[in-house]
Protein backbone atom coordinates (compact mmCIF):
# COMPACT_ATOMS: atom_id res chain seq x y z
CA UNK A 1 0.00 0.00 0.00
CA UNK A 2 1.16 3.50 -0.83
CA UNK A 3 0.79 6.33 1.93
CA UNK A 4 0.98 9.97 1.59
CA UNK A 5 2.22 12.19 3.83
CA UNK A 6 1.81 16.16 3.71
CA UNK A 7 4.15 18.09 5.05
CA UNK A 8 4.09 21.15 7.88
CA UNK A 9 5.70 24.38 7.88
CA UNK A 10 9.22 25.22 7.80
CA UNK A 11 10.75 24.07 4.45
CA UNK A 12 9.75 26.58 1.98
CA UNK A 13 11.80 28.22 -0.66
CA UNK A 14 12.08 29.94 -3.88
CA UNK A 15 12.17 26.67 -5.29
CA UNK A 16 8.98 24.80 -3.45
CA UNK A 17 6.47 24.94 -7.06
CA UNK A 18 9.24 24.24 -9.27
CA UNK A 19 8.20 20.70 -9.94
CA UNK A 20 4.44 21.48 -10.67
CA UNK A 21 4.41 25.08 -11.50
CA UNK A 22 3.50 24.68 -15.05
CA UNK A 23 1.53 21.69 -14.92
CA UNK A 24 -2.46 22.44 -15.85
CA UNK A 25 -3.44 20.10 -13.23
CA UNK A 26 -2.13 22.35 -10.72
CA UNK A 27 -3.53 25.40 -12.06
CA UNK A 28 -6.84 25.45 -9.99
CA UNK A 29 -4.99 24.46 -6.52
CA UNK A 30 -2.82 27.91 -7.43
CA UNK A 31 -5.73 30.16 -8.18
CA UNK A 32 -7.08 28.91 -4.70
CA UNK A 33 -4.19 29.88 -3.14
CA UNK A 34 -4.03 33.41 -5.05
CA UNK A 35 -7.64 33.83 -3.77
CA UNK A 36 -6.44 33.39 0.02
CA UNK A 37 -3.10 35.42 -0.53
CA UNK A 38 -4.21 38.24 -2.47
CA UNK A 39 -1.29 36.93 -5.02
CA UNK A 40 0.03 33.87 -7.00
CA UNK A 41 1.88 32.02 -4.72
CA UNK A 42 4.60 30.72 -7.18
CA UNK A 43 5.58 34.15 -7.38
CA UNK A 44 5.48 34.69 -3.29
CA UNK A 45 7.85 32.31 -3.01
CA UNK A 46 9.86 33.99 -5.51
CA UNK A 47 9.62 37.11 -4.53
CA UNK A 48 9.83 37.20 -0.43
CA UNK A 49 12.66 36.67 2.00
CA UNK A 50 12.74 33.39 3.97
CA UNK A 51 11.61 35.58 7.08
CA UNK A 52 8.21 36.75 5.21
CA UNK A 53 7.87 32.78 4.42
CA UNK A 54 7.91 31.91 7.48
CA UNK A 55 5.23 34.42 8.63
CA UNK A 56 2.30 32.21 9.82
CA UNK A 57 -0.48 32.95 7.50
CA UNK A 58 2.00 32.65 4.43
CA UNK A 59 3.66 29.87 5.46
CA UNK A 60 0.00 27.85 6.36
CA UNK A 61 -1.56 28.62 3.15
CA UNK A 62 1.83 27.81 0.95
CA UNK A 63 2.11 24.58 2.88
CA UNK A 64 -1.32 23.26 2.33
CA UNK A 65 -1.41 24.61 -1.78
CA UNK A 66 2.32 22.77 -2.33
CA UNK A 67 0.98 19.28 -1.10
CA UNK A 68 -2.46 19.59 -2.47
CA UNK A 69 -1.04 20.86 -6.34
CA UNK A 70 1.42 18.11 -6.55
CA UNK A 71 -1.29 15.45 -5.69
CA UNK A 72 -3.21 16.63 -8.40
CA UNK A 73 -0.75 15.27 -10.88
CA UNK A 74 -0.98 11.99 -9.89
CA UNK A 75 -4.78 11.92 -8.46
CA UNK A 76 -5.49 9.76 -11.36
CA UNK A 77 -2.77 7.50 -10.60
CA UNK A 78 -4.36 6.52 -7.30
CA UNK A 79 -6.75 3.98 -8.08
CA UNK A 80 -6.09 1.74 -5.31
CA UNK A 81 -6.45 2.09 -1.67
CA UNK A 82 -4.16 4.77 -0.18
CA UNK A 83 -3.32 5.74 3.24
CA UNK A 84 -3.07 9.76 3.65
CA UNK A 85 -1.92 11.77 6.95
CA UNK A 86 -0.38 14.65 7.28
CA UNK A 87 2.08 16.77 9.84
CA UNK A 88 0.61 19.62 11.85
CA UNK A 89 -1.05 21.71 8.82
CA UNK A 90 0.00 18.92 6.51
CA UNK A 91 -3.42 17.43 8.33
CA UNK A 92 -5.99 20.04 6.27
CA UNK A 93 -4.32 18.67 2.95
CA UNK A 94 -4.80 15.52 4.37
CA UNK A 95 -8.66 15.96 4.21
CA UNK A 96 -8.68 17.04 1.15
CA UNK A 97 -6.52 14.70 -0.72
CA UNK A 98 -8.71 11.72 1.04
CA UNK A 99 -11.47 13.70 -0.86
CA UNK A 100 -13.37 15.64 2.17
CA UNK A 101 -12.88 19.17 0.93
CA UNK A 102 -12.48 20.77 -2.02
CA UNK A 103 -8.80 22.28 -2.69
CA UNK A 104 -10.60 25.74 -2.69
CA UNK A 105 -12.14 24.61 0.87
CA UNK A 106 -8.96 23.36 2.57
CA UNK A 107 -7.21 26.31 1.68
CA UNK A 108 -10.29 28.69 2.43
CA UNK A 109 -10.04 26.99 6.16
CA UNK A 110 -6.34 26.96 6.03
CA UNK A 111 -6.14 30.79 6.10
CA UNK A 112 -9.17 30.57 8.84
CA UNK A 113 -7.02 28.44 10.92
CA UNK A 114 -4.07 30.63 10.31
CA UNK A 115 -5.72 33.79 11.07
CA UNK A 116 -7.01 32.37 14.24
CA UNK A 117 -3.89 30.94 15.53
CA UNK A 118 -2.70 34.60 15.04
CA UNK A 119 -5.33 36.23 17.06
CA UNK A 120 -4.92 33.74 19.66
CA UNK A 121 -0.98 33.42 20.14
CA UNK A 122 0.13 36.82 20.04
CA UNK A 123 3.35 37.90 18.56
CA UNK A 124 6.30 35.97 20.50
CA UNK A 125 5.59 32.88 20.21
CA UNK A 126 8.12 29.79 18.67
CA UNK A 127 9.14 26.42 18.42
CA UNK A 128 12.17 24.94 18.53
CA UNK A 129 13.62 21.00 18.68
CA UNK A 130 15.53 19.36 21.16
CA UNK A 131 16.82 15.85 19.56
CA UNK A 132 19.32 13.31 22.05
CA UNK A 133 17.23 13.54 24.87
CA UNK A 134 14.32 11.03 26.22
CA UNK A 135 11.01 12.77 27.82
CA UNK A 136 11.94 12.05 31.40
CA UNK A 137 15.63 14.16 30.79
CA UNK A 138 13.30 16.50 29.09
CA UNK A 139 10.90 17.47 31.51
CA UNK A 140 12.84 19.48 33.88
CA UNK A 141 13.76 21.31 31.28
CA UNK A 142 10.29 22.42 29.70
CA UNK A 143 8.82 23.07 33.23
CA UNK A 144 12.70 25.55 33.75
CA UNK A 145 11.51 27.59 30.84
CA UNK A 146 7.61 27.20 30.77
CA UNK A 147 7.87 25.34 27.27
CA UNK A 148 5.74 22.57 26.58
CA UNK A 149 6.05 19.00 24.05
CA UNK A 150 4.40 20.29 20.86
CA UNK A 151 5.45 17.18 18.67
CA UNK A 152 6.93 14.13 19.59
CA UNK A 153 9.03 12.43 16.76
CA UNK A 154 10.89 8.87 16.63
CA UNK A 155 14.62 8.85 17.35
CA UNK A 156 14.15 11.42 20.58
CA UNK A 157 13.23 13.98 18.41
CA UNK A 158 11.00 16.63 20.37
CA UNK A 159 9.66 20.27 18.95
CA UNK A 160 9.13 22.38 21.98
CA UNK A 161 6.84 25.71 21.84
CA UNK A 162 6.88 28.51 23.84
CA UNK A 163 7.51 31.85 23.94
CA UNK A 164 10.26 32.84 21.94
CA UNK A 165 12.83 33.48 24.88
CA UNK A 166 11.84 31.20 26.69
CA UNK A 167 12.34 28.62 23.32
CA UNK A 168 15.79 29.88 23.29
CA UNK A 169 16.81 29.49 26.97
CA UNK A 170 15.40 26.08 26.58
CA UNK A 171 17.66 25.17 23.56
CA UNK A 172 20.64 26.75 24.78
CA UNK A 173 20.59 24.61 28.09
CA UNK A 174 19.78 21.52 26.27
CA UNK A 175 22.71 21.75 23.97
CA UNK A 176 24.90 21.58 27.09
CA UNK A 177 23.85 18.25 27.74
CA UNK A 178 26.31 15.88 25.92
CA UNK A 179 25.06 14.91 22.16
CA UNK A 180 21.84 16.67 22.37
CA UNK A 181 21.21 18.91 19.53
CA UNK A 182 18.88 21.89 19.71
CA UNK A 183 17.88 24.81 18.44
CA UNK A 184 14.98 27.04 16.68
CA UNK A 185 12.71 26.22 14.04
CA UNK A 186 11.32 28.79 11.41
CA UNK A 187 8.09 28.45 12.53
CA UNK A 188 7.38 31.58 14.68
CA UNK A 189 3.98 30.51 16.70
CA UNK A 190 3.55 28.51 19.49
CA UNK A 191 1.47 25.78 17.40
CA UNK A 192 0.25 22.49 19.39
CA UNK A 193 0.69 23.78 23.24
CA UNK A 194 -2.21 25.56 25.46
CA UNK A 195 -0.69 28.88 24.50
CA UNK A 196 -3.60 28.15 21.54
CA UNK A 197 -6.52 27.28 23.30
CA UNK A 198 -8.75 30.08 23.10
CA UNK A 199 -8.10 29.23 18.85
CA UNK A 200 -9.82 25.63 18.87
CA UNK A 201 -13.34 26.19 19.61
CA UNK A 202 -14.06 28.96 16.56
CA UNK A 203 -11.43 26.86 14.93
CA UNK A 204 -14.20 23.59 15.64
CA UNK A 205 -17.35 25.76 14.43
CA UNK A 206 -15.82 26.60 11.08
CA UNK A 207 -14.73 23.15 10.31
CA UNK A 208 -17.91 21.87 11.42
CA UNK A 209 -19.92 24.42 9.19
CA UNK A 210 -18.05 23.53 5.94
CA UNK A 211 -19.12 21.98 2.84
CA UNK A 212 -17.79 17.86 3.26
CA UNK A 213 -17.94 15.16 1.50
CA UNK A 214 -17.52 11.17 2.64
CA UNK A 215 -14.18 9.75 2.58
CA UNK A 216 -13.43 8.73 -0.87
CA UNK A 217 -13.53 4.54 -0.81
CA UNK A 218 -9.70 4.75 -1.98
CA UNK A 219 -8.45 6.38 0.50
CA UNK A 220 -7.74 5.89 4.38
CA UNK A 221 -7.47 8.99 6.18
CA UNK A 222 -5.23 8.87 9.91
CA UNK A 223 -5.32 11.81 12.41
CA UNK A 224 -1.89 12.97 11.97
CA UNK A 225 -2.34 13.72 16.24
CA UNK A 226 -2.22 10.26 16.82
CA UNK A 227 -2.88 7.86 13.92
CA UNK A 228 -6.28 7.15 14.56
CA UNK A 229 -8.23 6.02 11.68
CA UNK A 230 -10.61 8.68 10.55
CA UNK A 231 -14.15 7.10 9.13
CA UNK A 232 -16.74 10.08 10.08
CA UNK A 233 -15.42 13.62 9.19
CA UNK A 234 -18.23 14.98 11.08
CA UNK A 235 -17.07 13.67 14.24
CA UNK A 236 -13.36 14.18 13.55
CA UNK A 237 -13.82 18.18 13.34
CA UNK A 238 -13.44 18.62 16.64
CA UNK A 239 -10.15 16.43 17.02
CA UNK A 240 -8.72 18.33 13.85
CA UNK A 241 -9.53 22.03 15.74
CA UNK A 242 -8.10 21.12 19.09
CA UNK A 243 -4.93 19.65 17.17
CA UNK A 244 -3.11 23.85 17.15
CA UNK A 245 -3.59 23.70 21.10
CA UNK A 246 -2.89 20.05 21.62
CA UNK A 247 0.93 17.52 21.44
CA UNK A 248 1.19 15.50 17.80
CA UNK A 249 2.44 11.97 18.37
CA UNK A 250 3.63 12.04 14.85
CA UNK A 251 5.56 8.38 16.40
CA UNK A 252 2.35 6.90 16.88
CA UNK A 253 1.25 7.65 13.25
CA UNK A 254 3.93 6.26 11.80
CA UNK A 255 3.04 3.12 13.97
CA UNK A 256 -0.45 3.05 12.95
CA UNK A 257 0.92 3.09 8.97
CA UNK A 258 3.52 0.56 9.88
CA UNK A 259 0.05 -1.56 11.18
CA UNK A 260 -1.45 -0.67 7.65
CA UNK A 261 1.00 -3.12 6.02
CA UNK A 262 1.99 0.44 4.27
CA UNK A 263 4.99 -0.38 1.80
CA UNK A 264 5.63 2.83 0.33
CA UNK A 265 6.07 5.95 1.34
CA UNK A 266 5.61 9.59 -0.64
CA UNK A 267 5.89 12.49 1.21
CA UNK A 268 4.47 15.52 -0.77
CA UNK A 269 6.23 18.13 0.98
CA UNK A 270 7.44 21.04 0.92
CA UNK A 271 10.64 19.13 2.05
CA UNK A 272 11.52 15.93 2.45
CA UNK A 273 11.74 15.41 6.57
CA UNK A 274 8.63 13.11 6.42
CA UNK A 275 10.48 10.62 4.39
CA UNK A 276 13.18 10.89 5.91
CA UNK A 277 11.85 10.09 9.46
CA UNK A 278 9.68 6.96 8.17
CA UNK A 279 12.70 5.57 6.81
CA UNK A 280 14.65 5.79 9.50
CA UNK A 281 11.47 4.32 11.70
CA UNK A 282 11.30 1.56 9.35
CA UNK A 283 13.55 0.61 6.96
CA UNK A 284 11.72 -1.38 4.66
CA UNK A 285 9.51 1.11 3.69
CA UNK A 286 10.07 2.29 0.20
CA UNK A 287 10.49 6.13 1.04
CA UNK A 288 10.54 9.04 -0.98
CA UNK A 289 9.60 12.89 -1.20
CA UNK A 290 8.37 14.49 -4.25
CA UNK A 291 10.77 17.21 -3.99
CA UNK A 292 13.70 14.59 -5.42
CA UNK A 293 12.12 14.16 -8.66
CA UNK A 294 13.11 16.39 -11.08
CA UNK A 295 10.40 16.39 -13.54
CA UNK A 296 6.18 15.46 -12.77
CA UNK A 297 6.65 12.08 -15.73
CA UNK A 298 9.32 10.81 -13.25
CA UNK A 299 7.10 11.09 -10.42
CA UNK A 300 4.10 9.61 -11.86
CA UNK A 301 6.57 6.66 -13.04
CA UNK A 302 6.96 6.01 -9.55
CA UNK A 303 3.96 6.29 -8.40
CA UNK A 304 2.40 3.82 -10.90
CA UNK A 305 5.18 1.49 -10.34
CA UNK A 306 5.08 -1.53 -8.15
Amino acid sequence: MLALLCGGQGALSDKTFDLVTRQPAAEPVFAAATGCLGEDPRDVVRTRSAEELSANHVSQILTVTSALAIHTCIADLLADQTAVTGYSVGEMAAWSIAGIWTADEALRLTEVRARLMDREAGPDGRLGYVRGLDQTALQPLLEKHRCEIAIRNPDLLFVVGGAEHDVIDLCREAATQGTVRSGLLAVKIASHTPLLDQACAPLQRELAASRRSSITNQRILLAGGDGERIFSPASATSKLASQVARPIDWTATLEALAELGVSRVLDLGPGHALAEMMQAFLSSVRCYAADGFRTVDGLRSWVASE
